[in-house]
């Protein structure tokens, strides 16, 4: 069975960092809101494309509509809870079999299931601050808000702490996410492809022995990983949990 000699090489690994894709937020009930019936659901109801209103350019010239859409969308689509794949990643970090976890995805799912350590390279709907003062200010804040959230103490607009498109990645999150990348010896990808922008950017920085593909979709870039597994990447990791505890419970008795 793959599990088990997968977890054989994370018992075996010195530094396990996992990258993980759109495909655990999908898994998890999130809408995938760029793609398909959402996408169109969002330009009709408000006049403008999901690419468009999630914009640091919207974001500056139409705030009314940017923070309606950002509340009635984003923040509506946040309040979904982490699926089992994430509370099974815990399971494995708990054990010391993985270090790391590094994402682009914005609902916050691996530190809500308990995780810790996660590069959250695009942000989190969680972490919100004043532009002018820097005081933060929490999710529900920006939820509950009438119309535009303004910071308590300066009136401005309180500023999503999210990469928005047309911004750039903070470079202190690329550095420690290449840091960390560049430390492993295994590295999990759950969920996405190889050509991906999550692995175009954190690829090039690993040296390691093992690079594990669990994804759904076949992709010709699936060639480049040591051990390829298609399938969901929250039942790979919930088998590997599983087959973990029945390790233990082998050991004890």
């Amino acid at each position: 069975m793959k599990e088990k000699n997968i977890l054989r090489i994370l018992i075996e690994s010195r530094y396990t960092v996992v990258l993980s894709g759109i495909e655990m937020l999908s898994e998890s009930g999130y809408p995938l809101l760029r793609d398909g019936d959402e996408s169109y659901d969002i330009e009709s109801r408000y006049g403008y494309s999901f690419e468009e209103m999630f914009s640091s350019g919207f974001y500056s010239a139409r705030k009314e509509l940017f923070f309606r859409f950002y509340k009635e969308v984003i923040l509506k689509a946040a309040e979904i809870p982490p699926g089992q794949g994430f509370f099974s990643l815990k399971k494995l970090q708990d054990r010391g079999l993985v270090d790391s976890i590094i994402t682009r995805r914005i609902a916050g799912l691996e530190e809500r299931a308990g995780c810790i350590n996660v590069v959250n390279l695009k942000g989190t709907v969680f972490q919100n601050t004043c532009p002018s003062c820097g005081k933060s200010y929490s999710m529900e804040y920006i939820r509950d808000a009438e119309g535009v959230p303004l910071c308590e103490k300066c009136l401005v607009a309180i500023r999503p702490g999210v990469c928005l498109f047309g911004e750039m990645i903070d470079n202190g999150l690329m550095t420690r996410a290449a840091e960390e990348v560049g430390k492993a010896d295994v590295l999990i990808v759950l969920g996405t492809n190889l050509n991906s922008p999550l692995c175009g950017q954190m690829l090039q920085y690993y040296t390691g022995s093992s690079l594990i593909l669990v994804s759904e979709t076949e992709h010709y870039s699936d060639q480049r990983a040591d051990i390829i597994i298609h399938g969901r990447s929250d039942e790979f990791v919930n088998k590997l949990a599983e087959e973990l505890e029945k390790e233990e419970k082998g050991l004890k008795t």
